[in-house]
């Protein structure tokens, strides 16, 4: 199945098989989380065990639906190309990967028949469509996640983000930060439990959200973490903290949080380079970075460091990755660590910072020297033995 890199997590260890139906052009794998099926070298396609489409690869291009049918579109032209298609486009493709699974479904039999029969092809379009407002009434929008976690359960503990100032970032710029009560979350839980059905073994651990989730104190954690693990048993958890908010509490407070289920936590490092923390309304600073980072550790949880690349423009571009380098090279990371990189993407109506600095004005990075840029970073982190990936956020779709 060509160029379909989101099948690795679904198909990890699980082979492929050909249809025993003298249609040696068709492969498929069943897995306890996914149908996969793969008419010709050319499409796949991909349905969770409700049914519901996840994955269309078509031709060398891939559409990837999120819980709420958003249909998006990557593809490759000139470098990475990506968009969100209109309803009516995703109509259409939900047609045309639908009509592939009925026409497969009446040349085969056993368990692949089975699967196509009762759970995918009691899906049309238009009931397909129809999640949308089932998504809506149990998540308010999920403004983003780490790569890794797209296939997370996400359960939204707060709304929007505590800081909410950061130049560069309109994620939460629409709605204030408020934690649930155990009511609500409770509530929430239970129905995004109804809305990912059997869907739900598609998924893996469990994504504390929104923004700063666990900046809050154990009193409203513990209640909720208990929720969570009593509905979705037996799943690790994560979550986002910022460093000005992290930082505040003790380690035993995250020494407690990882008997509770906590794996690890994900921080917007974002620079190394305190200057441009302060140019970018950024709480926080290397030394207290680094000191969040060992208390982290010492609670034996897993970290990782999110950093912009491109952040300050040309001006700021050597310091910037100099002293981000210097100081993940003075962290006390292992090989359960991860570093994100992340190219700047700025979004409507965040403050174009890059402008000015002073009376210094600053030049925007190309979105070529921003890649130039991560790969060298890339490479040297690796060298400083730990983990790297690239972290796109205009490919976040749940």
């Amino acid at each position: 199945m060509p160029g379909q890199k989101e099948l690795s997590d679904t198909l990890r260890g699980k082979g492929r098989h050909r249809a025993a139906t003298g249609d040696g052009g068709l492969l498929f794998s069943l897995t306890p989380g996914a149908t996969v099926i793969s008419p010709d070298r050319q499409h796949s396609l991909t349905f969770d065990r409700e049914g519901r489409l996840h994955l269309y690869f078509r031709r060398g291009a891939t559409y990837k639906r999120g819980l709420a049918s958003d249909l998006h579109l990557r593809f490759r032209d000139h470098g990475r190309q990506r968009r969100q298609l209109s309803p009516e486009e995703a109509g259409s493709i939900f047609a045309e990967a639908y009509q592939q699974a009925r026409e497969i479904a009446s040349r085969v039999d056993g368990e692949l028949e089975a699967r196509l029969s009762e759970e995918v092809l009691r899906w049309t379009p238009e009931s397909l469509a129809a999640e949308r407002q089932r998504f809506l009434s149990c998540y308010r929008p999920i403004a983003i996640l780490p790569p890794d976690q797209y296939l997370s359960i996400v359960l939204q503990a707060t709304q929007g983000c505590s800081w909410n100032r950061c130049t560069f970032c309109n994620f939460y710029m629409d709605r204030p930060f408020r934690p649930k009560s155990t009511v609500e979350f409770r509530q929430h839980t239970e129905g995004v439990k109804d809305l990912l059905g059997e869907g739900v073994k598609l998924r893996r651990g469990i994504f504390l959200a929104d923004g700063n989730a666990l900046a809050l104190s154990l009193n409203r954690l513990e209640p909720m973490i208990s929720i969570a693990k009593e509905i979705f048993p037996e799943r690790s958890l994560v979550g986002f903290v910022d460093l000005f908010s992290g930082e505040r509490h003790p380690v035993a407070h995250w020494r407690r949080l990882g008997q509770l289920g906590l794996k690890r936590v994900y921080v917007g490092m974002e620079t190394g380079l305190d200057e441009l923390l302060g140019l970018v309304n950024k709480p926080g600073s290397a030394a207290e970075l680094s000191a969040f980072v060992g208390d982290l550790k010492r609670a034996s949880l897993s970290v990782c460091l999110i950093v912009i690349v491109g952040l300050g423009g040309r001006e700021y571009r050597s310091e910037h990755s100099r002293a981000s380098l210097e100081v993940l090279d003075s962290l006390p990371l292992d090989e359960t660590d991860l570093i994100y990189l992340s190219p700047l993407v700025l979004q409507p109506g965040t403050t174009d910072y890059r402008s000015r600095q002073g009376d210094t004005p600053l030049t925007p990075m190309t979105e070529d020297e921003i890649e130039v840029e991560l790969q060298q970073m890339a490479t040297r982190i690796r060298g400083l033995g730990v983990k790297t990936s690239r972290y796109d956020i205009r490919e976040f779709i749940y």
